[in-house]
């Protein structure tokens, strides 16, 4: 699995957590939700994105947009 899939699925597993944590635990766990879409924003105009790094480091091997 290339990096960018890596971060696509990582992403959308988040947000699922975040959805099931918002329903289930607090509602205030929908900032968790915001910040993971900020991020995913960001790094569609910046192209830096922390989790790619960290994934990197794993040694996952590299995509086309990280």
């Amino acid at each position: 699995m290339s990096l960018d899939r890596t971060i696509l699925a990582f992403a959308g597993a988040m947000v699922l957590l975040s959805v099931a944590l918002t329903q289930w635990v607090s509602p205030y766990f929908v900032w968790f939700t915001v910040f993971i879409g900020l991020n995913l924003l960001q790094s569609a105009f910046t192209g830096f994105c922390p989790a790619a790094s960290i994934f990197r480091k794993l040694g996952v091997k590299p995509g086309c947009a990280f």
